[in-house]
């Protein structure tokens, strides 16, 4: 099963960002290292939501480049993404599947004050589960 190891400090951080974006979806990019099949996420990069429907996420280029470059001046790499469900459930939906494309790619998604973990493979969304992390 893969691990996901999260600072409570940056699972907060996704949870206040998708209730300060409603009614619309939050989004943005999860930078860290993977190790097998371990995610280490170490920090997030929110990223502008471009999407004309406020139940859709399309994340502005400009800030997934930014994101890129700070990841890799920390010697990271992107790894995965995050958004919110305002309306739905904290797990994919059939336009996250649509989406998705990116083998072995982290997925966080919050609603109703849940943050659940998945990783795209193999054309579907595979469920991760948590480890504990202090910081």
């Amino acid at each position: 099963m893969t691990e996901i190891l999260l600072p409570p400090t940056l699972r907060t951080q996704v949870l206040r960002e998708a209730e300060a974006a409603l009614p619309r979806e939050c989004c943005g990019l999860l930078e860290g290292r993977r190790e097998g099949k371990r995610f280490h996420l170490l920090a997030l990069h929110a990223v502008k939501n471009l999407a004309a429907h406020p139940d859709r996420f399309e994340m502005d280029p400009r800030g997934q480049i930014a994101a890129q470059k700070a990841a890799r001046a920390a010697g990271n790499r992107i790894i995965g993404c995050y958004h919110s469900h305002p309306n739905g459930k904290a797990e994919p939906s059939a336009a996250d599947l649509q989406g998705a494309g990116e083998e072995d790619f982290l997925w966080l998604v919050a609603a109703g004050g849940s943050l659940a973990a998945f990783v795209y493979r193999r054309g579907e969304f595979v469920g991760a589960d948590w480890v504990a992390s202090s910081e």
